[in-house]
């Protein structure tokens, strides 16, 4: 038996998704805004879903508007 599924099908039961299918899944759609310090100041930093750093602001409303301007969709994570 093949158990072996592409990106572009997910599997029935969400349940079942290994590690390396969730990473790669809305990897070009989704991004996540962080809050983190950078020299000690306040920033929110930007990923791709799949961890990849993509950019560091210093507002959250400037993250999210960036992430939307490029046809992404944003979630926050705490």
């Amino acid at each position: 038996m093949n158990n072996t599924r592409s990106v572009a099908e997910p599997p029935a039961e969400v349940r079942q998704i290994s590690v390396s299918e969730l990473a790669r899944l809305g990897v070009s759609q989704l991004a996540y805004v962080k809050p983190v310090m950078v020299d000690g100041n306040p920033a929110f930093a930007i990923h791709a879903a799949d961890g990849t750093p993509m950019a560091v602001t210093t507002d959250q409303e400037t993250a999210l508007v960036a992430i939307h301007q490029h046809d992404m969709a944003a979630v926050l994570v705490h």
